[in-house]
């Protein structure tokens, strides 16, 4: 049974979790890690979900403000062993529900061009592609979506 706790960065298994997104991500991302991975730090993010498979931590995901109005989705992650159950959509469904709560009108994210799985996922739960934005406008290996929450 798929468990979902919202709870803050310093949770430990969000940190854990991290910590594998952050390996996979040096590997796919190759020389331009450096650049991407200071746009992740954990300090800034206040809003964290993480999901538990039978009280075992195998995805998370987070908000961060980006303007008044705007959050950014960040810090995305399943477990191999936690892929292809739907649990990264539960996690998208949940931050935009926290997101709302908050009074966001929108969400915002950047993912970079390698990883086709996470453009299925944002393409499959309502998202668009959007021109890059902020630090990303002219980084040709991100690709940057959008949705409207309603």
């Amino acid at each position: 049974m798929i468990k979902l706790l919202r709870t803050s960065a310093v949770n430990v298994d969000f940190i854990e979790l991290v910590k594998f997104l952050d390996a996979d991500l040096k590997i796919r991302d190759g020389e331009e890690h450096p650049f991407y991975d200071q746009f992740n730090k954990l300090n800034t993010i206040k809003h964290v979900i993480v999901a538990y498979d039978n009280e075992m931590p195998v995805a998370c995901g987070a908000i961060k403000e980006y303007q008044a109005d705007t959050t950014e989705i960040k810090r995305m992650f399943v477990l191999p062993i936690g892929r292809r159950k739907g649990i990264a959509s539960k996690i998208l469904i949940e931050l935009e529900q926290w997101a709302k709560e908050l009074s966001y009108a929108k969400c915002i994210l950047e993912t970079g061009v390698n990883q086709s799985e996470a453009i299925e996922l944002y393409h499959k739960n309502g998202y668009h592609i959007i021109k890059n934005y902020g630090q990303y406008e002219n980084a040709v290996k991100s690709v940057c979506f959008e949705k409207i929450l309603n």
